[in-house]
């Protein structure tokens, strides 16, 4: 298990996206629509594997929430209270 969330959160995230890229490239900044091309279908499987990585429950956010995680740092952000892998 990646010892930190945010590796976590890269690898989870280089998974659902096409050519499944080195996740050390992927830019913690960048928006997962506009620069990864993810579809509302791969954000759900990739939330809903990096909380069960993660050990988080889906039911810590609201629809408001899931919208506002537009960058991976957002989501790693938003899951980092609730995660006993800190980091």
């Amino acid at each position: 298990m990646p010892t930190d969330l945010d590796t976590l959160a890269r690898e989870q995230l280089s998974q659902v996206l096409r050519d499944h890229p080195d996740p050390v490239a992927l830019d913690p900044d960048e928006d997962l629509v506009q620069t990864y091309g993810i579809t509302s279908l791969n954000k759900v499987l990739f939330l809903t594997s990096l909380c069960k990585a993660a050990e988080v429950g889906l039911d810590k956010f609201t629809e408001d929430d899931l919208a506002r995680m537009r960058t991976l740092g957002d989501v790693v952000d938003a899951l980092r209270p609730h995660a006993p892998l800190k980091g």
